[in-house]
C-alpha cells in the first residue's frame, strides 16, 4: 500500500461523508442535464427577484395584479401580509433555482475527470 493508496481512501472516505458522490451520465443526457438545471435556475432567480420586487415596491404590477385577483376573490390582505407573502414566495423561488443547479453539477459525462479539488494530482502553476 502506499501513499496515494491511503490518500485516495481517505477522498473517497470523505466524499462518502460529506455525501458528494458524482453520477456518470451518457455525454447527451449530461449536456441536457446541464442546459436544462441552469435554464430552470436562471429563471427561478430572475423570478424570485420579481417577487421580491413586488414585495418591496407598493406600485409593482405583479403586486397590483395579486392584489386584484385576491380582491375578485372577495379576500382582503393587509398590506404587510402581502409584502410578506411575496417575499416568502421570491426567496423560496431562488433557494428551489439554487437547489436545481446544485443537483445537476452533480452530474458528469463517461471520461471526464473529477475536479482539480479532488484530483490527487499536483499543480505545476509554481
Amino acid at each position: 500500500m502506499t501513499d496515494s493508496d491511503a490518500t485516495d481512501r481517505l477522498r473517497e472516505s470523505d466524499e462518502t461523508r460529506r455525501g458528494r458522490r458524482d453520477i456518470v451520465v451518457p455525454m447527451r443526457l449530461y449536456k441536457t442535464i446541464t442546459v436544462f438545471s441552469t435554464l430552470i435556475a436562471v429563471v427561478s432567480v430572475v423570478l424570485g427577484f420579481v417577487f421580491l420586487d413586488a414585495a418591496t415596491l407598493q406600485v409593482s404590477a405583479l403586486r397590483a395584479v395579486v392584489a386584484a385577483a385576491l380582491g375578485a376573490l372577495g379576500i382582503g390582505v393587509a398590506d404587510g401580509l402581502l409584502s410578506t407573502a411575496l417575499a416568502v414566495v421570491g426567496l423560496s423561488v431562488i433557494a428551489f433555482g439554487a437547489v436545481v443547479y446544485t443537483l445537476g453539477t452533480r452530474f458528469r459525462a463517461r471520461g471526464m475527470g473529477k475536479s482539480q479539488e479532488d484530483s490527487g494530482e499536483d499543480s505545476n502553476n509554481g
